[in-house]
């Protein structure tokens, strides 16, 4: 018997996705852009990736964008290429259930980026749904910045704080104790039915604390996404008699689907929850996780150094985990989409993403495509596969 991890390296893209020009992003190369700042533009030097570099980081992000990445140029020790998407999403949900076997089959609903941007029909039933007679922020937007924009207008009046991005996302932020953690969930529990009717992917709770100017997310983010439609990796794995344990926000993005235990918290917290896993999983699971804060703590608010930073904090402390690997276990490496921390705006970037395997000989598995993950992962455990991809192994 075999284990298998799926590790999501949240918006850590490497460019090059053919289609990156229709979503305005041609050029956009998350890894190869720290890369290059970091040489040219951090005191430290050049970024230190020597776990993930040896896995094929490197070689990735030359296979997927021909793009340089200095500090990144070894030869792969690892088995690795780099994975294409096919949904019409830059997006959460889109990358990883696409990365679990089921591309995306509908268009998802976005809102304009006007300001405002939710229609008067939608406002009305949110202050309905909280009991206010309005609404603050109403426009596309950075989560933590509108916080530091909005907390003290949300402290004073009691109105929750609404945004959405260039994904097909509904935010509601609101101070965990003024508002009331239980009272920000129940409201984004009341709205979701409404909004994934209108194929809004996620309802997602941002709660905060703080006081005075500092503001702080705290870890009780709560995702309220669409089910996927079709069988996932999660369900083949349980459907065979596996054990699913999702860390991070995967049991959200998922509905818990296929799911049978998760856990949450900060980037540190989850990679002490995944090395839990590595040393405790049982023969034929799965762990599913997903590292949350390249995209939401540096990505969306356009900090290399700061993306550069949680990257060698990642590697170094991956390091221990990979050396614990059982024979016949597969861990793979990968992202679901990008968000180049030197692009304009803040949102997501269309992109490739590397794809990096542990526990199985080194060898180039090339362009592959996000369903050729779940594939894989299926191989791997010898179960029936799931979805429209196949094996790279």
């Amino acid at each position: 018997m075999s284990r298998a991890f799926l590790v999501v390296l949240d918006s850590v893209g490497c460019g090059g996705a053919p289609d990156a020009g229709e979503f305005g992003d041609a050029g956009a190369n998350t890894l190869a852009h720290i890369a290059q700042f970091c040489a040219t533009k951090r005191p430290e030097g050049p970024v230190r990736l020597p776990n993930l570099n040896n896995l094929g980081l490197g070689a990735a992000i030359r296979l997927a964008s021909d793009a340089a990445a200095p500090g990144l140029e070894a030869d792969p020790a690892g088995r690795w290429g780099a994975a294409t998407e096919v949904s019409r999403g830059k997006d959460t949900p889109s990358g990883h259930w696409e990365l679990a076997g089921l591309p995306v089959p509908w268009d998802w609903h976005y809102f304009p980026e006007t300001d405002p941007c939710f229609s008067p029909e939608l406002v009305a039933k949110v202050c309905a749904a909280a009991g206010t007679e309005g609404i603050l922020g109403n426009r596309h937007a950075s989560g933590t910045l509108i916080i530091e924009e909005e907390a003290e207008a949300h402290l004073r009046t009691g109105w929750p704080i609404c945004y959405t991005s260039v994904d097909s996302v509904f935010q509601i932020a609101a101070h965990e104790e003024v508002f009331g953690l239980q009272r920000l969930l129940d409201l984004c529990a009341d709205l979701a039915p409404e909004l994934h009717a209108m194929k809004v992917g996620r309802v997602i709770a941002r709660p905060f604390v703080g006081a005075d100017g500092t503001w702080t997310r705290t870890a009780n983010r709560k995702d309220f996404a669409i089910a996927p439609p079709a069988p996932t990796l999660c369900d083949a794995v349980q459907g065979a008699g596996g054990r699913v344990h999702a860390i991070g926000k995967i049991g959200d993005i998922f509905s818990m689907r296929g799911i049978d235990s998760a856990v949450k918290g900060s980037d540190a917290a989850l990679m002490e929850h995944l090395a839990q896993s590595v040393a405790e999983m049982p023969d034929g699971s799965l762990t599913f996780a997903n590292f949350v804060e390249f995209d939401s703590n540096f990505g969306h608010r356009r900090d290399p150094a700061g993306y550069a930073g949680h990257l060698e904090w990642f590697d170094a402390a991956i390091g221990p985990i990979l050396a614990a690997l059982r024979p016949g276990d597969l861990m793979i490496l990968t992202a679901d989409h990008g968000n180049d921390p030197t692009w304009r705006g803040n949102d997501h970037t269309r992109e490739r993403v590397p794809v990096l395997c542990a526990g199985v000989g080194p060898g180039e598995a090339g362009l592959v495509a996000f369903a050729d993950v779940a594939a894989s992962i299926c191989a791997h455990l010898g179960i029936d596969p799931v979805g429209p991809g196949r094996s790279f192994l």
